[in-house]
């Protein structure tokens, strides 16, 4: 069997369309995890003592094919997606033209295949040379103001990604790609009230690409991107400054799994530097400079975003309702917490790294966050969150000692180093994810 399949190699570089896509349909088949014949797709790519790894033809021809015809293109996106969970295949799949042709695929808007591009994106950006590949790359862009996205990315051309007609005139000019891949991914969000796809300003939804963000997070350098001042328009350096994170964090609310998880996650790990928790937390009116940057830019205003995936129909007093952001003010009574686990649990441990400083804490007593976790312990049925919300608990109502008056404390949430704490254990430490 395995010989038969290696047959059909050469015939996805037919001149016929029909003769590639019967070759590939029948190799796709054994590109999931656990396939029989899956080594046939890996051979060769390891190299040999001190020869550097070569990129093999079948993997160079499944790379050329994503530009193809739809049917082809559409296999040779899932054969690849299927295939990136190994590390052999990721320095040939993240190499600088194949990456930029991805990304400048999934950022043209009339994409037919571009949520199937984020899927594969996403796989690679588990692996840290990836992302910070991703963090740097540009890519070449013609303005075309006419358009739904106001720009023409040039190396998506394909059989499913046509050239808009007429031709943008002019020059093109390289682009940052990460901060234009924030604005497709809230563009891919964009739903038509009647539920037409065809009305969409973005064929696709885009929703993988919050686990790109995620995965480019777990990086020093990742989180300073999302916590640095740039400008709100990648195209226009005179719009006014916003942090990329504020573009996202809305989306913990969203109905689709992998959009609200890929956030919730990108907002965890930025909250891991106690120097952006001021900017998280200040509301939009409030102007705020994350170091070592000097460039300032309104406040994040996350907390309603890490609260409402928490909060449910509970009636609270009055008083206590006054205390909270105005988004969980009087909630109705269909209000229903995220049905994750996984996900309640992020957002506990955002929350308890956000009471890592003084100005944290307070912060967090003074908008009613004790009131809303109280509310989602006595229903939590994971113990593992529970757990987690009696720690955040212990932090938001215990006596603050007289050493951290000044503000200038800062506790370890989830440290080894007490001996004597047998909870302390590894299941308590709060990890990027």
């Amino acid at each position: 069997m395995e010989a038969q399949l290696k047959e059909l190699i050469p015939f996805l570089r037919d001149k016929n369309p029909q003769v590639r896509q019967i070759a590939l349909s029948n190799l796709l088949g054994q590109t999931p995890e656990g396939s029989p014949h899956r080594n046939i797709f890996y051979h060769g790519l390891g190299g040999t003592g001190l020869q550097k790894p070569k990129e093999t033809d079948i993997i160079r021809d499944l790379k050329l094919l994503c530009r193809d015809q739809l049917a082809v293109a559409h296999d040779a996106f899932r054969a690849l997606v299927n295939l990136s969970d190994s590390p052999l295949l990721v320095p040939f799949l993240s190499e600088p033209a194949f990456l930029t042709f991805l990304v400048s695929y999934i950022l043209n808007a009339d994409s037919i295949l571009a949520d199937l591009a984020s899927m594969l994106l996403s796989n690679l950006t588990a692996s840290s040379s990836p992302c910070a590949a991703l963090l740097a790359l540009n890519v070449p862009i013609l303005k075309t103001p006419s358009s739904p996205s106001s720009f023409f990315p040039t190396l998506a051309r394909s059989g499913t990604c046509f050239a808009p007609v007429p031709y943008p005139p002019g020059e093109p000019q390289d682009i940052l790609a990460l901060p234009l891949l924030i604005d497709a991914f809230v563009e891919g969000a964009s739903m038509d009230p009647s539920g037409d796809r065809a009305s969409r300003k973005r064929k696709g939804e885009l929703h993988f690409l919050a686990s790109v963000f995620a995965n480019i997070s777990t990086s020093p350098a990742g989180r300073t991107f999302f916590i640095t001042s740039r400008p709100t328009d990648p195209l226009n350096p005179n719009s006014t400054n916003e942090y990329p994170l504020a573009k996202i964090v809305a989306f913990t609310e969203h109905q689709d799994t992998i959009r609200r998880g890929g956030v919730a996650s990108t907002l965890k790990n930025c909250v891991f530097s106690s120097q952006v928790h001021r900017a998280i937390l200040s509301p939009d009116t409030e102007t705020v400079v994350v170091p070592p940057s000097t460039l300032s830019a309104p406040g994040i205003d996350a907390l309603p975003y890490i609260l409402l995936p928490l909060a449910g129909p509970e009636e609270l007093d009055l008083e206590d309702q006054e205390k909270l952001p105005s988004a969980l003010q009087f909630l109705p009574s269909t209000k229903k917490r995220d049905p994750d686990p996984v996900l309640r649990l992020t957002h506990v441990e955002t929350l308890l790294l956000l009471c890592t400083t003084r100005w944290g804490r307070d912060y967090l007593r003074d908008h009613g966050v004790y009131e809303i976790v109280r509310g989602a312990h006595m229903e939590e049925t994971v113990d593992k969150v529970s757990e987690h919300i009696e720690r955040l608990v212990q932090l938001l109502k215990g006596d603050e000692s007289v050493e951290t008056v000044d503000g200038c404390d800062v506790v370890r949430v989830g440290d080894q180093n007490d001996d004597d704490d047998d909870d302390d254990d590894e299941d308590n430490r709060i990890e990027e994810v």
